[in-house]
């Protein structure tokens, strides 16, 4: 039995529906962002970076997103959620996640997280960092809508990984400011992927639901 620590409307939704299309064993550990449980020494004893997911697993525990997205896929192969017949293929979807986590997800923690790079007191540099993400974010997906969503899933014809990853943050689009209209592409998978039992059951369960 998994354990993973989640919050509602975080980056660990991706490792949920991950979860659930694998059909894994997993109990659900919610971490209350509103009262800073992820400073807590509980947590920190968990996750030491204060942040979520994490994956507590028989073997020891996992953060990161694209890494626990991997661990899934390899740990439950039948389920077929990453090419892991082939190394290049299988580096493509980890290309593919870790622009999303190292540029994409960055790029919209400018809104709300802007004290992660300059002191909470400078509100003018907290307010520029704010004014730009509809930019960043936009040309990240601009990039995705373009030259990296291959279609009709990221990879192509086979559903993968990577597919609730772009899911979850591109949940995040109208929030950060970005013109949905530019992005059609972006807009047909994030619908076709909410559709999935799996991703239904997941978002249920995220937000506190039975599963």
């Amino acid at each position: 039995m998994f354990t993973l620590y989640l919050a509602p409307n975080t980056c660990a939704l991706a490792s949920l529906i991950a979860l659930e299309e694998a059909g894994a064993p997993y109990r659900i550990a919610r971490v209350d962002f509103a009262k800073t449980a992820q400073r807590s020494p509980e947590y920190l004893a968990v996750n030491p970076k204060g942040r979520v997911p994490a994956l507590v697993t028989d073997e020891g525990i996992l953060t990161e997103t694209p890494a626990i997205l991997a661990y899934v896929a390899q740990a439950f192969p039948d389920a077929q959620l990453a090419p892991l017949d082939s190394p290049f293929e299988f580096a493509r979807a980890q290309a593919f996640n870790s622009y999303l986590c190292s540029t994409v997800h960055v790029a919209h923690a400018h809104r709300m997280r802007g004290q992660r790079w300059v002191d909470e007191a400078d509100a003018h540099a907290i307010a520029a960092m704010q004014r730009k993400v509809p930019q960043s974010v936009g040309a990240a997906f601009a990039l995705i809508e373009q030259d990296m969503l291959e279609g009709p899933w990221v990879l192509g014809e086979r559903y993968s990984i990577c597919d609730p990853y772009l899911f979850t943050l591109a949940q995040w689009l109208e929030k950060d400011g970005v013109d949905l209209a530019r992005l059609p592409r972006v807009i047909d998978h994030r619908k076709r992927v909410s559709e999935r039992p799996s991703v239904v059951r997941a978002l249920a369960a995220e937000q506190g639901g039975a599963r």
